[in-house]
Formats: C-alpha cells, sequence, structure tokens
C-alpha cells in the first residue's frame, strides 16, 4: 500500500509512482486503474454561467430543496449533484439516490403550483447490493445482511421492480435467463489494433468481445 502517491507512468514491464519529489518504479505485468467518475461538463457550464461552487469532481453544490444558490428555478440532481446537508458528506451517484431526489423534485414543482412548500430534500438509504459471482451476491440492509442464492434473488427483484415500462422488465428478464443458463459472458471492451492475438472474455466457452 502506497499511500499519497501519484501514478506518473505504466509501461509493459512496471508502473512509475511519485510521493513528493521521489519516484520509485514498482515492476508488474497487471494493472488495475480504478478511475473515479467525472460529472458531465454542464456541472462547469453552470458554474460559469450562475458563479455556483462545484467540487473537484465537477458536481454542483445544491441547496437543501436541490436547487442552487441564486436560482430556486434550477434543480440539479443524481451524479451531477453534491448534496451534503445531510451527513456533511456528498450522497453517492447511485441509482437509489438519483431516483429520491427526481421524486422529491416532481413533489416539489407540484407544490409550487399550489403555492405550497415542502421539507428539504431527506435521503433514505434502503441498504446495498452487489452480485459476486454466478446466482451468488450480497445484500447489506441496515441490521439485516445475508448473502448468497436468495440475496442473488433479492437483487434480481430489485432490479426489475425499479425498471420502467413492463415490457422493458420482461425484456432484461429473458436477457438474463439466455446469460444463466448459456452462461454467456461477454466481455465490454474497447480494444485498438494488436500485434499479437488477444483473447477477451470467457474463449473456452465461445463468448465474443463487445466493442462500445
Amino acid at each position: 500500500m502506497r499511500a499519497n502517491a501519484l501514478v506518473s507512468d505504466i509501461s509493459a514491464e512496471a508502473v512509475t509512482i511519485k510521493q513528493g519529489t521521489t519516484s520509485a518504479r514498482i515492476p508488474c505485468r497487471t494493472v488495475i486503474w480504478a478511475a473515479g467518475v467525472e460529472a458531465s461538463p454542464l456541472g462547469k457550464a453552470l458554474a460559469k454561467s450562475s458563479r455556483i461552487k462545484v467540487d473537484r469532481a465537477g458536481r454542483v453544490e445544491v441547496e437543501p430543496e436541490l436547487t442552487i444558490a441564486g436560482h430556486p428555478e434550477i434543480f440539479v440532481i443524481g451524479d451531477l449533484a453534491n448534496y451534503a446537508h445531510q451527513t456533511g458528506k456528498p450522497l453517492p451517484g447511485t441509482a437509489p439516490v438519483a431516483m429520491q431526489e427526481g421524486r422529491y423534485v416532481a413533489r416539489v414543482i407540484g407544490a409550487r403550483f399550489k403555492n405550497n412548500s415542502i421539507a428539504p430534500f431527506h435521503y433514505r438509504d434502503r441498504g446495498a447490493m452487489a452480485i459476486i459471482g454466478r446466482a451468488s451476491a450480497v445484500a447489506d440492509m441496515g441490521r439485516l445482511r445475508f448473502s448468497g442464492y436468495f440475496a442473488w434473488l433479492a437483487w434480481l427483484f430489485v432490479h426489475l421492480v425499479n425498471l420502467v415500462e413492463f415490457q422493458n422488465r420482461i425484456l432484461v428478464l429473458v436477457q438474463w435467463g439466455w446469460y444463466y443458463f448459456s452462461r454467456n459472458r461477454a466481455a465490454r471492451l474497447i480494444v485498438g489494433a494488436t500485434s499479437s492475438k488477444a483473447v477477451c472474455g470467457d474463449d473456452a466457452a465461445g463468448s465474443k468481445p463487445r466493442l462500445i
């Protein structure tokens, strides 16, 4: 573990890091880069025109009602919003946060048409889920924590319920069923020209990479 280190160069044989004025070369063949998420350029455009603040990721610092300072008619939600009024830290850029923010803004707009006001936005954390393998997942719902097959079923159910329109749910369910029974693990990769043969995904199973 190297804290406060900046990666200055990556080659096929090593990674070069810099700590202050000192550089170090770490020999390695495999490099995994976990990059952060940068907000849409719209955030900086709003900051420039409205003189509002954005954080280092380009997210707009919003008011308790998810509006921007000095412009109550402009709402910012989802990955573009930095809402830190609840815990002192920005809410995570996840789908549940964006969905709750969207419902809240809809209620605010409806209340304004009736000359009413509602309380500031408050995010309700209902837990987190993640798939960790075939028919296996983990679920953390406050005091309730479980894993394995039932967590995987719960993950599928939650995602299907939150999709818009019934036909989309059926389409996704059919696709998931096909991937499950065919053991298809398609790789979504961006690849360029290479002089050697590249194998992407599960070559033994005959899966083909998808280029996006």
